[in-house]
């Protein structure tokens, strides 16, 4: 079972992918509420909050934070959400949490310092693993599979899919992933990522293809096309 993280007052969006890349699972309190967030506390308690301060009156996020710090059972880490010109307001109130984010909010960025600070905290499984979509990939074994079936991945296949799995909706150009994957020390050409994402796609099974994207004139990114969105409408580029 994964670790909860208490997440207030919502859980969309890039917040929602972010706990998704991280492997842990969010309890959402819509209110804020200290009675609220105690009636959905796991057995074992939280393993961390995630307070978006930008999405209900600050002065209830800050005494929200003040409350999960002074409970018997004390709630950290504590991350905040911010919009940026509610950076001023933190001043004299770096007590009463552990980080910070400000928006927009980019997955990658929420995820890294969420299981960033959980390990900091002293949970050393965190980020052990990925779950999307049906793909599950343990990243301290090399093992992948998907809908349940175990993947038959070569190394480099297997250090492709993470390198996406791990940087989900962000686009990458195939000269980007032959450094961050390959190496800067190889050679070969962007035909090498091409057939590297065909035998991926392949192994993925029909269902589960479309994990693997194609941004036309661009490169590849990892990760369900939103409705509406086309492959044109992209994230910004990992080059």
């Amino acid at each position: 079972m994964s670790d909860v993280v208490l997440c207030v007052p919502s859980c969309e969006g890039p917040v929602k992918k972010a706990f998704e890349v991280t492997g842990v699972t969010p309890s959402v309190a819509g209110t804020g509420r200290i009675q609220e967030v105690a009636s959905l506390e796991p057995a074992d308690g939280y393993a961390g909050a995630v307070i978006n301060a930008a999405g209900f009156p600050f002065n209830e996020a800050m005494n929200l934070c003040r409350q999960l710090r002074n409970r018997e059972r004390p709630i950290s880490p504590i991350i905040l959400l911010l919009d940026h010109y509610q950076l001023d307001d933190l001043t004299f109130r770096e007590d009463l949490f552990d980080d910070f984010v400000v928006g927009p909010f980019d997955v990658a960025e929420l995820a890294t310092r969420l299981r960033h600070r959980l390990r900091r905290a002293g949970n050393e499984q965190v980020g052990a693993r990925v779950e999307h979509g049906g793909l599950v990939m343990n990243l301290e074994t090399y093992q992948a599979s998907v809908a349940g079936r175990v993947m038959d991945l070569t190394f480099m296949e297997y250090e492709l899919l993470r390198f996406l799995a791990t940087n989900p909706y962000r686009v990458f150009t195939r000269e980007t992933l032959l450094s961050r994957v390959w190496g800067y020390e190889y050679y070969g050409g962007a035909r090498t990522v091409d057939v590297h994402v065909r035998r991926l796609r392949a192994k993925l099974g029909e269902e589960h293809a479309h994990l693997v994207q194609t941004v036309r004139s661009v490169g590849y990114k990892f990760g369900y096309l939103e409705r509406g969105v086309s492959e044109a409408e992209h994230p910004r580029s990992g080059a």
